[in-house]
């Protein structure tokens, strides 16, 4: 508090010759909390780096990462899984990418520890430099009530750019009588020593909650794109940049049942695309109970006049592959049935995982 401030500066004028050493003392608990701040930030961007360069799913493109989950999905084989990907994509992703940066921090050497450390080293070499620094422009001046003042405007100056250290909060000690700079020095670094063993000691049981901005947040800022579902099978647009010009629109659709359509009059599960849909004569039905030709979509307004589908009638084998597995499930969940005009075709049931995750490209 700016109380104990004065206090602890009326104490330092007054102690004369132990002054040089409460003046390092006062400064080293003012760095103290912006240092530790400025490591544990520096050390959530150098994360986030690291994950990008050394992890394949993060080390691409957006369609990138989305192939990459698909794999993940596949491998987990857990149905409680794709449903949250499919109908809450942006909330899965966002878990996805922390699932993978705290296998990645806290695996058994802990890189957590190892990063942080490596960082608090670079940043008290920047702290010492800046004291000599500081020391070097005063060294040789005779007006030695303002060499404590020059001392910390350098002082300050040199660590700008690394942590938060406001000039402001410094002018209680800025008068003081200080002539032996050599000695100010040695008491700075000594002053220091204690404040990187104690962040060592913290830093040692350090977990991801410990910082401020967390780096799955700065990594999923990497991978910005628009987040739209399609309104028929609730893939996500594969433009990368939110809020874009233009239709939305996707490489590869999926089996329209995953927005909750059934054939009409019917308990039977849509599996064609909406793709291949819009290349048929088969319409649906939107909220005011009017229907649609599959192939005039954009006259069903907001949100349908957004997307651009074109027709193509390839459906890739991951979906077909997922919804033979899952059939039961899929059942329940949609609350309907593969038969009729939703019967699951024999092909299907023969593709192999693996077939399903070598056509992801």
């Amino acid at each position: 508090s700016k109380r104990e401030d004065f206090f602890k500066c009326f104490q330092i004028s007054c102690q004369g010759a132990t002054s040089i050493t409460t003046f390092a003392d006062f400064l080293r608990i003012r760095i103290a909390p912006g240092l530790r701040l400025a490591i544990y930030d520096k050390t959530a961007l150098v994360i986030a780096e690291r994950m990008k360069s050394e992890i394949p799913d993060f080390s691409g493109s957006r369609a990138n990462l989305e192939v990459c989950m698909l794999k993940y999905l596949a491998q987990e084989e857990k149905f409680e899984k794709f449903m949250h990907y499919i109908h809450s994509p942006a909330d899965f992703l966002e878990s996805y990418i922390q699932t993978r940066v705290k296998a990645y921090c806290l695996d058994q050497n802990s890189r957590l520890v190892r990063f942080l450390n490596e960082t608090l080293t670079q940043y008290y070499g920047t702290i010492q430099k800046a004291v000599f620094a500081s020391t070097t422009v005063v060294k040789d001046r005779r007006d030695s009530n303002k060499i404590i003042s020059l001392w910390l405007d350098e002082f300050c100056k040199e660590l700008g750019g690394v942590l938060r250290l406001p000039r402001s909060d410094l002018v209680g000690i800025e008068h003081l009588e200080i002539t032996d700079i050599e000695f100010l020095n040695n008491a700075m670094m000594e002053a220091l020593s204690p404040l990187r063993d104690f962040l060592r000691k913290e830093f040692a049981h350090a977990d991801l909650s410990s910082f401020d901005k967390q780096p799955d947040k700065i990594l999923a800022e990497q991978f910005p794109g628009c987040k739209e579902q399609c309104p028929f099978c609730r893939a996500v647009c594969t433009n990368t940049i939110p809020n874009h010009d233009g239709d939305h629109q996707l490489v590869f659709h999926r089996p329209e049942f995953l927005g909750r359509y059934i054939w009409y009059k019917e308990h039977n599960l849509i599996i064609d695309i909406c793709s291949s849909l819009v290349a048929s004569d088969c319409s649906f039905r939107i909220g005011n109970g009017s229907w649609i030709r599959f192939r005039q979509y954009r006259d069903a307004g907001h949100p349908y006049s957004t997307w651009k589908i074109l027709p193509d009638l390839s459906m890739q084998k991951y979906w077909k592959w997922f919804v033979s597995h899952f059939r039961t499930q899929l059942e329940e969940f949609y609350n309907g049935k593969f038969q009729g005009r939703g019967e699951i075709p024999a092909s299907w049931h023969t593709i192999t995982k693996q077939e399903a995750l070598d056509e992801l490209k």
